[in-house]
């Protein structure tokens, strides 16, 4: 019975777009959007960069994090180019863009604000037009995780 729901809020999250998390998680940030179902691309580029165990560590991290949908708005054949063993280091300077050393909720988040990313550059924060980073909305904010927090965003952000 248990099982038979937790499979009927899950694909009705997927149906409304919306990730499900659940509010007391004691996972680490990879078992988390593992759990979501809706960061697969996210999780097989982390991978293929050598950054799951990162992800997995100590933390706190602060993750900036694409949705499936995101990577799919990207350019036909983008993914695929990325994820070649040739591309690592791009690949790994885009992922390590979009996660931040410390945990920043988005009570903490000003406008103006430049956040400094694993990859060295920072993002910018905007809370004129909404819950921003770069160009990108924060879709779902402060998704906290046992070594740090996600925000889920709906692009790519490339350094």
């Amino acid at each position: 019975m248990h099982r038979r729901t937790l499979l009927a809020l899950t694909a009705a999250a997927a149906l409304a777009g919306t990730p499900v998390f659940a509010a007391d998680n004691k996972k680490d940030i990879v078992d988390t959007a593992t759990e979501a179902g809706t960061f697969g691309t996210l999780l097989a580029a982390a991978e293929t960069a050598g950054l799951l165990e990162t992800l997995k560590g100590d933390g706190p991290y602060t993750v900036f994090a694409p949705s499936d949908h995101a990577f799919a708005d990207l350019e036909d054949g983008a993914v695929d180019t990325l994820l070649l063993p040739e591309n690592q280091d791009v690949l790994t300077s885009i992922l390590t863009y979009h996660v931040v050393a410390g945990e920043i909720m988005s009570a903490d988040l000003q406008t103006g604000m430049k956040v400094e990313t694993l990859e060295g550059s920072p993002v910018t924060i905007n809370l004129d037009i909404g819950l921003m980073v770069n160009d990108a909305t924060i879709v779902t904010p402060d998704i906290e995780a046992a070594n740090g927090v996600v925000h889920v965003i709906d692009k790519v952000l490339m350094p």
